[in-house]
């Protein structure tokens, strides 16, 4: 059962998440969350990337509400059981999207600022289109809300970069009583040396300053003359470890196992400022409600990484819901918590709005 309190916000959520958005294929929840926002008071449309584009306003000041439409692929059943929302997209991202767009409807226009909110395209892909698109035709706003689970008392404040490597190696066919390692068992070895490398290369106890490797796809096949195996490798790198020295310091290894090999998906870690008036109104807010704000730096990837070093304006993440479900079979959202987080994000924009 839906709870009766607050049902139009619920109801935006719902329909956001019953409509199916993996990566690629956001065209019909880009149009339904641009409709909601027409109707709500918001200039709004699709823009050539794909991105739901909603604004309110027309201060010479911007702040940006940057959240994401698409989705993993995997289809879980929308439901409302003991006061949760299950469904793909509930927590990663649709539910601090649909906060912010709720907040944004409700507070309103501003004198001196203009609200935008961007339901974005392909943050779920290596390519951050949507992101990407903005960089490309909008001048750098003054303030930049990431919208991405942190729970509702919480304030993320950075994200680790990434690089994806895909791996190769071919060889001629051999039998198998021959005593020499095939494509699939080197390809291991080189992973083992990889992860070997990646620890040593560390520092410090913390997650967020360690290179985290892990395995993203593996295969092995062969035509009877030939046989190969194939890898791809993801790195979550820290600040002090950017894609290109991380790349080049592994290029070695690369070339000595005889390995084809490419990256993709090359993002510098970020980590922006506590000290600025985005994040003091997120206090507030947080405060507002009761609750005790908290501070979290991610160890994986958000669109902060691709807009943070570009436009180098204050930027933070928040949004309710707990990040540990992102991507999980059992991806659900507490439906208390996203009312919570609806009011947290009103009181901030309307600290923003009297005080920034």
């Amino acid at each position: 059962m839906i709870p009766v309190e607050d049902p139009e916000a619920i109801a935006l959520l719902e329909a956001l998440v019953r409509l199916p958005s993996p990566s690629g294929a956001e065209r019909e929840a880009a149009a339904f969350l641009a409709g909601w926002m027409a109707g709500h008071g918001f200039e709004a449309g699709v823009d050539e990337a794909g991105n739901a584009v909603g604004k309110i306003g027309e201060g010479p000041r911007t702040l940006l509400l940057l959240g994401h439409l698409d989705t993993v692929p995997g289809e879980i059943p929308v439901r409302v059981e003991n006061g949760r929302l299950y469904g793909r997209g509930a927590v990663d991202a649709k539910g601090p999207l649909a906060v912010a767009t709720v907040a944004v409807a409700r507070v309103g226009a501003r004198p001196g600022w203009r609200w935008v909110v961007v339901g974005a395209v392909e943050e779920e892909a290596a390519t951050s289109r949507g992101a990407r698109h903005l960089l490309q035709t909008w001048a750098p706003p003054d303030m930049v809300l990431i919208l991405e689970p942190s729970g509702a008392d919480a304030i993320t404040l950075g994200y680790k970069g990434r690089m994806l490597l895909h791996l190769r190696l071919e060889a001629p066919n051999r039998h198998t009583a021959i005593p020499e390692p095939n494509p699939a068992e080197r390809l291991v070895d080189l992973w083992l040396t990889l992860r070997e490398r990646a620890r040593a290369a560390s520092s410090g106890n913390r997650i967020f300053e360690q290179i985290t490797p892990s395995i993203r796809r593996m295969m092995a096949d062969g035509d009877g003359l030939r046989e190969w195996a194939e890898m791809t490798v993801g790195f979550r790198l820290p600040e002090a470890w950017p894609p290109e020295r991380w790349r080049e310091t592994i290029r070695p290894v690369l070339e000595a196992a005889g390995a084809s090999w490419w990256t993709e998906g090359e993002e510098p870690a970020w980590r922006a400022s506590a000290d600025t008036p985005l994040v003091r109104a997120l206090l507030a807010g947080i405060r507002g409600e009761g609750l005790r704000p908290r501070f979290l730096l991610k160890s994986g990837t958000s669109d902060m990484n691709v807009v943070g070093p570009a436009w180098r304006c204050p930027i933070a993440a928040y949004g309710p819901g707990d990040a540990r479900l992102d991507h999980a079979p059992e991806e659900h959202i507490e439906l208390k918590e996203y009312l919570t987080g609806i009011r947290v994000l009103t009181r901030a924009l309307e600290w923003i709005a009297a005080h920034a």
